[in-house]
């Protein structure tokens, strides 16, 4: 079931940067319809069932009756750092294939454009660019997680 939330928090990240409309997904286990219509017909929201609300422009929920909604506190970034976060949800990858170096460690010196990550969302690979220049000071995310919009993931030292 985690890797079917995944996948639609990925389609909902992914609709909400399209100029669609609406957007519907049918699977022999899964009706999906996302609409930024909040009458569109198909759409159903469950009463009474726990929920997770995207941050979203899109009119659209994630419901599971059996689980309920995990709570992320943002990590406190030290005094003079700088977080590099996760533009959207997806996968956290340190290096461009399986067996390849990284593409940065901790203690490298790195400019704004260096990158940093990529983060997987079905199979569409986004590229992170450090943004600032300074020293890598902690690698937060680990390689290969599931990382939400937001999410730390590299901090960065600007002084050095």
């Amino acid at each position: 079931m985690d890797q079917t939330k995944n996948n639609i928090r990925a389609l909902v990240r992914l609709f909400e940067q399209s100029d669609w409309d609406e957007l519907r997904v049918e699977t022999k286990d899964l009706k999906l319809v996302i609409s930024k219509n909040a009458n569109a017909p198909g759409l159903t929201v469950l009463e009474n069932a726990p929920r997770t609300r995207l941050p979203s422009t899109a009119d659209a929920e994630i419901t599971d009756a059996t689980e309920p909604a995990a709570k992320s506190e943002p990590a406190e970034i030290p005094e003079g750092l700088v977080a590099v976060r996760a533009p959207n949800l997806g996968t956290f990858w340190r290096a461009p294939k399986p067996g390849a170096a990284p593409y940065i460690e901790v203690g490298q010196k790195v400019n704004a454009d260096t990158m940093v990550c990529l983060i997987e969302v079905m199979k569409l690979f986004t590229p992170i660019n450090a943004g600032i220049a300074g020293t890598v000071v902690e690698l937060v995310a680990e390689n290969s997680a599931m990382v939400e919009y937001g999410d730390t993931l590299v901090l960065i030292d600007p002084s050095t």
